[in-house]
């Protein structure tokens, strides 16, 4: 989950940065956490089946 959110807020921050934004390295973070909580639930639900 860390990596997703590591991931996907670097590149957020590097698109605000070539963009001229602010809000992008925001949303890159929520995408990333909300990839690393289906990406567990994914693994973890399919282990316990």
């Amino acid at each position: 989950m860390v990596s997703g959110v590591g991931v996907y807020g670097l590149a957020g921050w590097a698109l605000d940065r070539w963009l001229g934004t602010t809000f992008l390295v925001a949303i890159g973070i929520l995408i990333g956490a909300g990839f690393g909580i289906y990406m567990t639930y994914a693994r973890f639900n399919k282990a316990s089946q």
